[in-house]
């Protein structure tokens, strides 16, 4: 049975959301979320390439050549990262030197080529805008709870505000390498305790 629009929407939001149902899209989740402010920015430009580039391959899914789509799909990807560059450049370029290679890494992120493959080419515009913008804010809100965590506890702050006295000792563990994997098990361990409920 078909998935109305809502539920395509929806599954992003926890049923297939990207870092810890899909396990796609590790590096960035791993190497930008020092901050909540990196880890939303990432969300939202991948959102936007996301749901861009869902609804093009959609429209286009009839025209790409079967023998040549993963290029196809890869160029218009290519082309919404490009957009989104030029835009943090403009708009948000402190926020785009923090973020550095990653954005235009969007381009090769699994999540991105993976929902093209798997669900634009093969589905209507409007259910590839709502996977599109579920599976996009699911990433989102895990990069914006991950980013949260390590920051909170590796820098004592939250958007940049100290949370806590003067007498706390940051876990600066949390905000080298190491600490995203421990955060990233930890948030795991988290949804699948809720989940087993």
């Amino acid at each position: 049975m078909a998935k109305t629009i809502t539920q395509e929407f929806v599954k992003g939001l926890w049923e297939e959301i990207p870092p810890f149902r899909l396990v796609l899209g590790l590096c960035p989740v791993l190497a930008v979320t020092k901050t909540v402010e990196n880890g939303i920015g990432m969300g939202v430009a991948t959102t936007f390439v996301l749901v861009c580039s869902n609804i093009l391959i959609s429209m286009l899914r009839n025209v790409i050549p079967q023998k040549i789509r993963i290029a196809c799909f890869i160029t218009i990807i290519a082309t919404f990262v490009t957009v989104v560059e030029f835009l943090m450049k403009a708009y948000t370029y402190q926020l785009f030197g923090k973020l550095g290679i990653f954005i235009p890494l969007i381009v090769v992120n699994c999540i991105v080529l993976g929902r093209a493959e798997a669900f634009a080419c093969k589905n209507g515009i409007a259910h590839s805008f709502a996977d599109g913008l579920g599976i996009g804010l699911g990433f989102t809100m895990s990069l914006a709870v991950l980013g949260a965590f390590r920051e909170v506890l590796g820098a004592g702050t939250f958007l940049g505000t100290p949370v806590f006295g003067d007498g706390f000792m940051p876990f600066t563990f949390m905000v080298e390498a190491p600490g995203a994997f421990v955060g990233l098990g930890i948030l795991l361990c988290i949804m699948n305790i809720i989940s087993s409920k």
